[in-house]
Order: structure tokens, then C-alpha cells, then sequence
């Protein structure tokens, strides 16, 4: 089990989604929180470390932070936009 932490921008960009995508990421969200870790992309270049999941045409970035069983929410934006 994981513990969530959003960044700053990453709240206000999920504050700012339909409550239908709200939804889709926030099921995907909690399979973070499960350590449901399957078909996340490791994010390569200026990226380098982080981790991409997939919520509809919406993208999670996150940082996962072993040591501390801690993962940060770095964005969350539309599929067009995100990188």
C-alpha cells in the first residue's frame, strides 16, 4: 500500500478535469495507491525516472519513491499536452 502525494499544479489540473474524466483518474489513481503497477511506461529523457500511467486520454505523471513507499503526482493532463 502506497501513500498519494499530488503536486501543487497536479491538484489544481485534476480540479480543473470533467467530473467523468475526475472519475478515470481517480480509479487509476487508486491503483497507484494498490501498487497496480501494470502497462506503466518508464518515462525516458528530461523524464528520466518517472513513470507514466494511462487513464483514458488523460495521462498521470508520477514519481515512485521506494524508500517511502511514497508516490508523487506530478501532472495530469490531456494526452496532447502532457509531455
Amino acid at each position: 500500500m502506497y501513500k498519494i502525494a499530488f503536486d501543487k499544479e497536479a491538484e489544481k489540473e485534476f480540479l480543473r478535469l470533467s467530473s467523468q474524466a475526475q472519475k478515470i483518474v481517480s480509479a487509476k489513481i487508486l491503483d497507484l495507491k494498490d501498487g497496480k503497477f501494470s502497462n506503466d511506461k518508464a518515462l525516458k529523457g528530461r523524464h528520466k525516472g518517472k513513470y507514466r500511467k494511462r487513464a483514458g486520454n488523460y495521462r498521470i505523471i508520477y514519481l515512485k519513491e521506494n524508500d517511502y513507499l511514497l508516490i508523487s503526482i506530478i501532472r495530469i493532463a490531456h494526452r496532447k499536452e502532457v509531455y
